[in-house]
């Protein structure tokens, strides 16, 4: 199996994984400005875009290898759920290891941890259900 083999295994080229890749991204940013506004840190910072960052790079070296983005992640709710919780909770330790470094704001903190993986697993299982419920019902309504 190539590079690009095993790629096109763990990513579906379509543009429903384009804008979940999208909507993941801006449910971790979601998550970023909420714990930003509740430190009082000023939003227009080089801090939010270094906080960030660590949070989209863990989520993108994990969520694509576990299969986040594959084919199949929407056929079953169940595992697409718990599949994005396993891959959040990657991109936590990955986020966390890189806050460890003089490159990123803040520090690894097990209690930031646990706070991240809570607040940003519930904003990433919150909006893919909610995609999930309305086309399902776009589906059940649609004309036969």
């Amino acid at each position: 199996m190539t590079a690009l083999d095993w790629v096109r295994s763990r990513v579906d080229p379509s543009t429903a994984t384009a804008l979940f890749l999208l909507g993941d991204l801006l449910a971790i940013a979601v998550f970023i400005v909420m714990g930003e506004i509740s430190h009082e840190y000023p939003l227009l910072s080089v801090r939010v875009l270094g906080t960030y960052a660590q949070f989209a790079v863990g989520w993108l070296v994990v969520a694509v290898p576990a299969g986040v983005y594959a084919t199949d992640y929407r056929r079953n709710l169940t595992r697409s759920t718990a599949l994005v919780l396993g891959a959040w909770l990657g991109a936590d330790v990955v986020a966390q290891g890189l806050r460890s470094t003089s490159v990123f704001p803040g520090n690894a903190a097990l209690t930031f941890a646990i706070v991240a993986f809570l607040v940003g697993g519930i904003l990433l299982v919150a909006w893919r259900l909610t995609v999930a419920l309305v086309t399902s019902r776009r589906q059940s309504t649609a004309p036969a």
